[in-house]
């Protein structure tokens, strides 16, 4: 399936299309090449252009974004026994890589001032809805814990988040830079 048609689908049918993507080979590689790296890219490039001085956030950026959906597939490809599911790293990453979807594309609205970061928590809280509706279909969680294992899943994505964020804000501007960034050092 193509990238447009794939983007749309996950957006406005998603119940309908995660079975095609649970029968739908793939690789790391074919997800990163023809998924991910390109919608990650989305939310970086918006900030450059509304602000070229940010060229160094955004490709830290992008970075941890790239670093995070294979860290969170490992995390989901762990928990998914808990949950009555199945270990099967691939389709964890593709449970991630599409249910990350709406974000990445929600990173366009970086380009608008104040709403922008109410649309763009706006398409967090639908990729969360949409991991939900994955999760029995990929990783074969049962229905009645698919809830608590996407919770579950949000809070490790929040916590890898910080840390990843922190690191690797460390390495690329050092530890001065850390106690700047809203309290978080």
């Amino acid at each position: 399936m193509n990238l447009i048609d794939r983007v749309k689908n996950i957006l406005v049918a998603p119940r309908a299309e995660w079975p095609r993507i649970k029968e739908e080979p793939a690789t790391v590689a074919s997800l990163y090449i023809g998924y991910i790296l390109i919608l990650a890219a989305i939310g970086p490039i918006a900030l450059v252009l509304r602000a070229p001085s940010t060229i160094g956030l955004a490709i830290v950026s992008y970075v941890i974004s790239l670093a995070m959906a294979y860290l969170l597939a490992l995390v989901v490809d762990a928990l998914a026994p808990t949950f009555g599911g199945e270990k099967a790293f691939v389709q964890s990453l593709k449970l991630v890589a599409y249910a990350y979807t709406a974000i990445w594309l929600g990173g366009m609205f970086r380009l608008l001032p104040w709403i922008g970061g109410l649309l763009i928590l706006l398409s967090a809280v639908y990729s969360i809805y949409t991991f939900y509706l994955g999760a029995p279909v990929l990783r074969k969680a049962s229905a009645e814990k698919a809830a608590g294992f996407t919770i579950v899943v949000v809070i490790c994505a929040i916590v890898l988040g910080v840390v990843a964020t922190r690191i690797l804000l460390a390495l690329l501007f050092g530890g001065a830079l850390l106690g700047s960034i809203g309290g978080l050092g």
